[in-house]
C-alpha cells in the first residue's frame, strides 16, 4: 500500500529546514525541535462528496493518508458542539470519541501511517488517553502495543482500556517525562521497527486539527476565544493550526485567539509564557487531580508558545478546587460528564468571565478533552448522594423534601 503524501513536506519550527516526508522522522536533524507538515494544496474539504465520509476522514484531502482505502477508522470524530444554557460559549465534547477522548483523532491518522509503513509496534509514553487511544487503534491494526506510563499515577479507566485492547504496559516511576524519555531511546534504537504515538510525531497533530474545521463547519466561523486544557501541549497548536488553515484557504477572515489552560500544581507552560521566556520552564515535581495533564515536560511546549504568540493568546491556571467545582457544573447544568482535565477550559473561562477580561457577548469555545469514565477515582471528590431506607415511609418522606 502506498502513501498519498508525494505533495507533504516536513519543517522544524525552530531553524526552518524542510524535509522530504519520513513516516518515522519526529524531530529535526539539524537543530533536534519538533517539525510541521505542509505541502497541502488549498484542498476542497467541505465540498458535499466528502460529507459522506465519518468523522475526520471527510477532511482527508487535508491529512497524511495512504492512497488505498479504507483507511483504519473507529468512525472518530464529528463530536458534539454543546451550547451552555444562557452564554454564547459552546463545549466540544471530545468526550464522545471512540475511546472517550480526543486522542482518538490524532490516533487514526497515525496508526494509518503506522500501519503501511512496515512498522511492527507502536509505543508511547502515556498519562493514560493517549494509552487507551493507541491501545485500541493498533488492536484494530493488528499491530503489536506498548505503553510507558508512571507508576500509580494513571486514571484506572484508562490503565482498563489499554489492557483491554491488549497493550503491553511498563510502568516506570517518577512520571510520565522519564517515561517519555525511555520511549525516546528506543525510537531512536529500533527506527523503521517501532513508531511513536506521542504527539513528538507530526501526524498526531495533523489528525487533531480537525476540532478545528469542525467548530467552523457548526458556526460557520471562527470563535473569539478558544480554550484548551494543555498537557503535553500538543493539542493547542493543531488546533491553531487547523485555523490557520482555514484562514489561508479563504474560508474564515478572522484567527480566534487561542487560550492555553494548565493547573496551578502542573503549570509549565504558564511559567514559561508568564516569563516571557523561549526555553521551557519545566514543573519539576508536577501535582494536580487533573491527572491528564500532570506533566512537567511538555514536549510540544515550543509549538504551543508559537500557537499563543501567533494568536495573540494566553496562559491560565486554575485551582484544583476550581476543576472540581467545574466538572460538577459541567454535569449538573450542561449535562456532560468530563473528566478534570477537561473541565479547566470551563473553569479558566468562568474566572475570565468574572474578572471581566472576557465578556458575554464574546463567542467561546471550550474544549473539553475526555470522558467522566475515563476517572472513576473522581468520584471521591463528590460528596455523597446516597439516600439510605429502611421504610418506604422514609423515601417518600424524602421525596416530599425534594418536592
Amino acid at each position: 500500500m502506498s502513501f498519498d503524501v508525494k505533495h507533504l513536506s516536513m519543517r522544524c519550527i525552530k531553524c526552518g529546514s524542510r524535509y522530504s516526508f519520513d513516516p518515522f522522522l519526529y524531530s529535526c536533524p539539524k537543530c533536534g525541535n519538533l517539525l510541521d507538515i505542509e505541502g497541502y494544496d488549498n484542498p476542497d474539504i467541505f465540498r458535499k462528496e466528502n460529507s459522506r465520509l465519518p468523522g475526520i476522514w471527510k477532511y482527508h484531502e487535508a491529512l497524511p493518508t495512504t492512497a488505498e482505502k479504507p483507511w483504519i477508522s473507529l468512525d472518530e470524530g464529528g463530536t458534539p458542539l454543546v451550547k451552555i444554557p444562557g452564554a454564547n460559549a459552546w463545549i466540544k465534547f471530545e468526550g464522545s470519541n471512540p475511546t472517550g477522548s480526543f486522542k482518538d483523532r490524532g490516533m487514526a491518522v497515525a496508526i494509518n501511517i503506522a500501519k503501511y509503513s512496515g512498522a511492527k509496534i507502536v509505543i508511547a509514553a502515556s498519562t493514560g488517553n493517549t494509552a487507551s487511544s493507541m491501545a485500541a487503534y493498533a488492536s484494530r491494526a493488528r499491530l503489536k502495543s506498548l505503553v510507558v506510563v508512571p507508576r500509580r499515577r494513571i486514571a484506572a479507566g484508562k490503565l482498563f482500556q489499554s489492557i483491554l485492547h491488549g497493550s503491553f504496559v511498563v510502568e516506570v516511576d517518577d512520571g510520565f517525562d522519564k517515561a517519555l524519555r525511555i520511549v525516546q531511546r528506543l525510537l531512536a534504537k529500533w527506527k523503521g521497527v517501532i513508531y511513536s504515538a506521542n504527539s513528538l510525531n507530526p501526524v498526531r497533530l495533523e489528525g487533531q486539527k480537525t476540532i478545528a474545521y469542525e467548530i467552523y463547519e457548526r458556526l460557520e466561523q471562527a470563535p473569539d476565544y478558544v480554550f484548551v486544557p494543555v498537557g503535553n501541549a500538543g493539542n493547542i497548536s493543531a488546533i491553531w493550526k487547523g485555523f490557520k488553515e482555514l484562514k489561508e484557504w479563504g474560508y474564515i477572515d478572522k484567527l480566534p485567539v487561542m487560550v492555553g489552560v494548565q493547573a496551578e500544581g502542573s503549570a509549565p507552560l504558564y511559567k514559561t509564557w508568564s516569563a516571557g521566556s523561549m526555553r521551557l520552564i519545566p514543573e519539576e515535581d508536577p501535582e494536580t487531580v487533573a491527572s491528564a495533564i500532570r506533566i512537567g515536560r511538555p514536549v510540544n511546549w515550543l509549538k504551543a508558545l508559537l500557537a499563543l504568540r501567533e494568536s495573540n493568546g494566553f496562559m491560565l491556571t486554575v485551582s484544583d478546587e476550581e476543576i472540581i467545582e467545574a466538572v460538577v457544573e459541567i454535569a449538573r447544568i450542561v449535562g456532560l460528564g468530563v473528566e478534570p482535565s477537561s473541565a479547566t477550559s470551563y473553569a479558566a473561562w468562568k474566572k475570565l468571565l468574572q474578572s471581566g477580561s472576557i465578556t458575554e457577548k464574546d463567542t467561546v469555545v471550550l474544549i473539553a478533552t475526555g470522558h467522566a469514565l475515563k476517572d472513576p477515582g473522581f468520584l471521591n471528590y463528590l460528596e455523597s448522594r446516597t439516600v439510605s431506607i429502611s421504610e418506604f415511609s422514609e423515601l417518600d418522606a424524602f421525596i416530599q423534601k425534594l418536592v
